[in-house]
């Protein structure tokens, strides 16, 4: 999928991109933001990553705790594999072409009555790029976003201005059958 088909799919942010952001409307929420109770319309949490090993592993302990608090403890192995390939997209492709600093990503978790929506913002402006499977089951890079893809009912990217982007993916909050 090119960069624009990505952009297209399904197009937008499934929620307004102020609620996706979090409450405080900010982007990068600091270190993370308070987990509402849900029930009073969308519930969100955000965390900012540190591009780094413990940083992966406090995005992937924070998903798993915000999903617990939310009683969805049975979409934390998807929605872990997901906030996992979306944060290594962004510091692996992102990060290293941003402006010098501390490197940041954001994570951002939004319930909705029937969706979880995962948000990853990044300071690149480029689209994540889609390749298909090729049939090389051992290949070793390249196949985030088609275990994405194969986890999400949707998923796309919005452009973040004046710099960045938002990666976002949803799961269905529904039971497992």
């Amino acid at each position: 999928m090119s960069e624009a088909g990505a952009a297209s799919r399904p197009g937008g942010l499934p929620y307004p991109a102020r609620e996706a952001a979090g409450r405080t409307g900010l982007p990068l929420p600091v270190p993370h933001a308070a987990r509402p109770v849900p029930g009073d319309g969308p519930a969100s949490a955000a965390l900012r990553v540190a591009c780094s090993g413990e940083g992966f592993a406090r995005a992937r302990v924070f998903t798993r705790d915000t999903l617990r608090e939310w009683s969805l403890e049975h979409r934390g192995d998807d929605a872990v594999l997901v906030v996992t390939e979306l944060v290594s997209n962004a510091v692996t492709h992102a990060v290293p072409s941003a402006a010098a600093g501390a490197p940041e990503v954001g994570l951002g978790l939004v319930l909705g009555p029937a969706r979880l929506t995962l948000t990853v913002s990044d300071p690149g402006d480029d689209g994540p790029v889609f390749n298909p499977s090729d049939g090389s089951a051992l290949r070793e890079h390249g196949r985030g976003l088609c275990i994405v893809d194969a986890l999400a009912e949707e998923w796309g990217w919005t452009p973040r201005p004046p710099a960045g982007k938002t990666v976002w993916a949803t799961l269905p909050t529904r039971p497992l059958t």
